[in-house]
């Protein structure tokens, strides 16, 4: 499969998501060139930026609903994997299916990136639109008064103006539908009133600043829960509005809903930080998080003993089926001790415990995994049991190398395995 072929799969999994600026064949023609650079990319180019890349062409003609993510990202790792590899036997295609994923992982941060940045230059041509025609109110009052009042009703972002003494003087629906309020119930309310204690955070410590007169603007992200237990996610804008002598006049505010956006990001961050099959956080997350752990480490290094008997013997679905149980029993057995558990291969676990007080409660986690993993599991009415090997490693600080953490976690296991080996009493 060339990367025109592969261009044409990618076109036609998203059709029906959108309706894109470019025409079917345009958008083929685009993606091919694209394809061109992923391809190389999953043989081991070195082109860091290119799914990335991907994303923002597909944002920028107007692919922006999360359903053109999960049909990119099942062609990157399907589509692309076959295109990539020369056939089922290439010795390379273990090395081009893990490329795959860490591409799909790039183009779903891409993509979220991408959208953040469409959606602010949107939420910016709309504040300076306003902020326009606010200040033209005050010097053509007559004529600009209705347009000021267009853009303020019709508008498709949230807009309010604020008095000095802190209270609403007006606002849109939308402002008043994102607080979980109604356009004829604000107006004469303090902020302080409408927002409800459970609110005054750090947008509100702005805004009075701004009332008082210490701040001209401020832009946040902030969340709101609204009286019926939603909450709402938005993108804050506040600005003051002078006369012609300097004097504040007003303020006014510019907000947009951005709850999608951030649970699409939310999403797609947990996605690429676990395992799909175990929901732990995979091998990239959890090395993210050793390069910050708190002082002193302590590891569990865990391998499963004669998992590859059960594959063999029962099939790939009951021992992915294991996996899932061991996972479970991990969690449960780590919940009181806030340690992290994570899968960093096919039958490998490591946990990591910060601020560990010593060696002593590293072997007694152990035991305590130990116990948890290797009780008998019933499989479609068959008991299966599963052994387990670990090795535990202690770190006072914090190695510059996080593989030696690993590593020595991983040697004492093996010490274990050869020592079992020669006594079986063990």
């Amino acid at each position: 499969m060339g990367s025109w072929e592969l261009a044409q799969r990618w076109a036609g999994a998203l059709d029906g998501v959108v309706a894109p600026t470019l025409t079917r064949t345009q958008i083929e023609e685009m993606l091919a060139a694209l394809c061109t650079g992923l391809i190389d990319a999953a043989r081991g180019g070195d082109d860091p930026d290119v799914a990335r890349q991907a994303a923002r062409m597909l944002v920028a003609v107007n692919y922006r609903d999360p359903a053109a993510v999960s049909r990119s990202v099942r062609v990157i790792c399907e589509d692309l994997v076959v295109a990539a590899a020369d056939g089922p036997a290439d010795p390379a295609l273990p090395e081009i299916r893990g490329r795959a994923v860490g591409l799909a992982a790039d183009f779903a941060a891409g993509f979220t990136a991408a959208l953040r940045s469409a959606a602010l230059a949107e939420h910016e041509a709309t504040l300076a639109a306003t902020l326009a025609a606010a200040r033209e109110a005050e010097s053509r009052r007559a004529l600009s008064e209705a347009r000021f009042e267009a853009v303020f009703d019709g508008a498709l972002v949230g807009i309010g103006t604020v008095d000095m003494t802190g209270r609403v003087v007006n606002c849109n629906a939308i402002m008043a539908e994102m607080l979980g309020q109604t356009p004829e119930t604000m107006p004469g309310r303090t902020v302080a009133d409408i927002l409800g204690p459970d609110n005054l955070n750090y947008a509100f410590e702005q805004l009075q600043l701004m009332v008082a007169g210490e701040s001209d603007s401020f832009r946040t992200e902030t969340e709101h829960v609204r009286t019926d237990g939603r909450t709402t996610a938005i993108d804050l804008s506040m600005s003051a509005v002078r006369d012609t002598e300097g004097s504040i006049q007003f303020l006014i505010g510019v907000a947009v809903d951005v709850t999608e956006r951030k649970q699409l990001a939310d999403r797609l961050w947990h996605e690429a930080n676990h395992d799909a099959l175990t929901g732990l956080p995979n091998r990239p997350h959890l090395f993210s998080r050793l390069t910050c752990a708190g002082p002193p480490i302590g590891v569990c290094y865990l391998d499963l003993d004669g998992f590859k008997e059960i594959n063999d013997l029962w099939g790939h679905s009951v021992g992915d089926r294991v996996l899932r149980v061991v996972a479970d029993r991990m969690r449960e057995a780590l919940r009181p001790t806030g340690a992290l558990a994570a899968r960093i291969g096919g039958d490998e676990f490591l946990v990591l415990i910060e601020n560990c007080s010593g060696e002593t409660q590293l072997v007694d986690l152990a035991d305590e995994l130990l116990a948890a993993l290797t009780a008998p599991l019933e499989m479609d009415g068959h008991m299966l049991a599963v052994g387990v090997s670990i090795g535990v490693a202690f770190f006072e600080e914090l190695p510059t190398d996080t593989d030696e953490l690993v590593h020595a976690a991983d040697a004492a296991m093996y010490r274990k395995k050869n020592d079992a080996r020669r006594d079986p009493a063990r």
